[in-house]
């Protein structure tokens, strides 16, 4: 047998457990590929047939892959443990009806996003009746310069962290305007902060402008709301009226009724 997940205890990229890293990196394989036979995900990652096959078979007794014909698929146990988390962050009940009202009243698509270590996270997305398709869907991870909503976060932690998120996880480009030059984003970032808000110009899909405002009950960024459509509807007198006029008037009420229903928030978390 090759060496693989059941020959060595430790990760020697991580110092974690091989065993797990190996099903995480089926897990990703299976996402990456839509599912497929054991062959494929044997081919897909290097793994022995005889690894994959029992690390899909121990994940399958969890329902975390679900086994139809030969193929294997995710298994609908993972949107259980997001459902849960979603659910478990302070003021989740009262920001989805208010992403639900954003989209309503501009016909476009409303995001809500947090932070998690150097990424993005998309918590709440909602469609308009004029709604375009974007990179974000819900859980998304992605590079905070990339978008209006991680810019928004990314200006708002001090200059120490935002150098560190640089330094570890690069300026990768999604398109053709994705800021790659430090000098640049953090000249872009000072504007953020002065202005109010974000604007993302085709900067992570081609042909979508969003714009964001942080979300800061008692003070603290906790989170970004946003509102992105096609070019030719987010023009910069749109965006600097309308749309920052609703989603500062969104965040208002948010971070009222955050902060009296759940009192101090110190940082967006799961509930105790």
């Amino acid at each position: 047998m090759t060496e693989d997940a059941d020959t060595r205890t430790d990760s020697p990229s991580t110092g974690g457990v091989k065993a797990v890293e190996t099903s995480l990196t089926i897990v990703e394989a299976l996402r990456e590929m839509g599912g497929g036979r054991v062959t494929d995900v044997v081919d897909r990652t290097g793994l022995s047939k005889g690894a994959v096959y029992k690390h899909l078979t121990t994940l399958t007794a969890h329902d975390l892959v679900v086994k139809e014909g030969n193929d294997y698929h995710l298994g609908f146990r993972f949107l259980d443990y997001g459902g849960w988390l979603r659910s478990r962050y302070v003021g989740s009940e009262l920001i989805k009806p208010q992403m639900r009202e954003l989209a309503d009243q501009t016909g476009e698509v409303a995001h809500f996003a947090i932070r998690e270590k150097g990424r993005v996270i998309t918590l709440f997305r909602e469609n308009g009746t004029q709604g375009v398709f974007t990179r974000t869907r819900l859980g998304r991870r992605l590079h905070l310069h990339q978008t209006a909503g991680g810019k928004t976060l990314l200006a708002h932690l001090s200059p120490s962290e935002a150098e560190s998120i640089v330094a570890s996880e690069g300026l990768p480009s999604a398109t053709e305007n994705t800021i790659t030059d430090e000098a640049e984003l953090f000249a872009e970032l000072e504007a953020v902060r002065e202005r109010g808000f974000a604007v993302n110009r085709e900067e992570s899909t081609s042909g979508v402008v969003a714009v964001a405002v942080p979300l800061a009950p008692d003070d603290t960024v906790v989170g970004a709301c946003s509102v992105a459509g096609p070019r030719h509807r987010m023009s910069d007198d749109r965006i600097e009226g309308e749309l920052v006029d609703l989603l500062s008037s969104v965040v208002t009420e948010l971070e009222l009724n955050i902060t009296h229903s759940h009192g101090p928030v110190g940082k967006f978390c799961p509930r105790e």
